[in-house]
């Protein structure tokens, strides 16, 4: 059975697929391509960033290995998708802080451990939202705006069944949109970020402070608020604030069909979603107000997306310019 290996590299661990394409061809729409077989490994960061591209490379082998077994023929290609600066075009992982790599040829040296198997290589938050823009929550949409809620904030714009990336690769990064003018300062060298106020990091940072229990979270500040803590509320209100003067800043840029939230806050539901989708409609004047939904993925976005990455480096036929005489 032809099939592809998705690889979704994290700062502690990795989830990885094999991924065969519904009706035998490959999805740039619709329903979403077939999980053959998921696992999930470490990356062993903590034995410093070499490791961790050798952990990517034996992972990878593996899969190969068992899909060879299993279906009788080796992967058609392998989708990657990593955390940081990411450089698509050259296949390059430029820098990424929580995996201490820097410059990482990672297209090649996969292609080689692999026996020349193309390979693919994405940004994380770009490639959750290739799967959430095309057979996620944005499935059908020809504009999406994909803001996952973690430890930071970042965006996939998503345009025609693509995510944009832009000149340089760094399309998307809107929790560095100043909100807060002169705010708390920013590990990018500027104040008042919108990931300083409205991640959840930064809300379990707020409310560890206000509840005086330093080991409360994000999660913990949804709980308490649903129970009416006044406290709780301020600091949640705070964040929801600071996440609709991103969010309008954002959407008067892109104008955005379908606003999609994921990652951990967005877990908290109707506790974020109702309050935010208020912020925002207050703060638009002439701007035409995106449908506001949490992601459908989940976890497995990145995964997903990886697949539909190698299947889309498939489906890619270089053009021959037409020759006249």
């Amino acid at each position: 059975m032809r099939h592809v290996i998705a690889l979704d590299v994290g700062g502690t661990g990795m989830k990885a697929a094999l991924v065969g394409a519904p009706h035998g061809s490959a999805p740039s729409a619709g329903p979403p391509p077939t999980l053959l077989h998921q696992v999930r490994r470490a990356t062993s960061r903590e034995r410093g960033p070499d490791a961790v591209v050798e952990s990517i490379l034996d992972f990878a082998a593996e899969l190969r290995a068992y899909g060879e077994r299993r279906f009788g023929e080796p992967p058609a290609a392998v989708g990657v998708a990593v955390p940081g600066i990411v450089d698509a075009e050259q296949g390059t992982a430029v820098y990424a802080a929580n995996l201490g790599w820097r410059d990482v040829p990672l297209r090649a040296l996969l292609s080689e451990r692999l026996d020349g198997v193309p390979v693919a290589l994405g940004h994380d938050v770009r490639t959750g939202g290739l799967a959430e823009g095309r057979i996620g929550a944005g499935q059908g949409a020809d504009r999406f705006l994909f803001v996952p809620l973690g430890t930071g904030i970042a965006g996939a714009i998503g345009i025609g069944g693509t995510v944009e990336a832009g000149a340089h690769g760094f399309a998307g990064e809107i929790g560095h949109i100043v909100v807060r003018p002169g705010g708390a300062p920013c590990p990018c060298r500027q104040r008042g970020c919108l990931e300083r106020y409205a991640s959840a990091s930064a809300v379990s940072e707020a409310w560890a402070a206000a509840s005086g229990d330093p080991e409360a979270d994000a999660a913990d500040c949804a709980k308490a608020v649903e129970s009416g803590d006044s406290r709780a509320q301020e600091v949640w209100q705070g964040a929801v604030d600071a996440l609709a003067d991103g969010l309008v800043t954002a959407l008067t840029l892109l104008d955005p069909r379908i606003l999609i939230i994921g990652g951990g806050l967005a877990e908290a539901g109707e506790t974020l979603f109702t309050p935010l989708r208020a912020a925002v409609q207050r703060r638009v004047t002439f701007q035409k107000l995106p449908s506001i939904v949490p992601a459908a993925l989940g976890d497995t976005a990145g995964c997903l997306g990886a697949g539909l990455l190698a299947w889309d480096l498939l489906t890619t036929t270089p053009t021959t310019p037409e020759v006249t005489t």
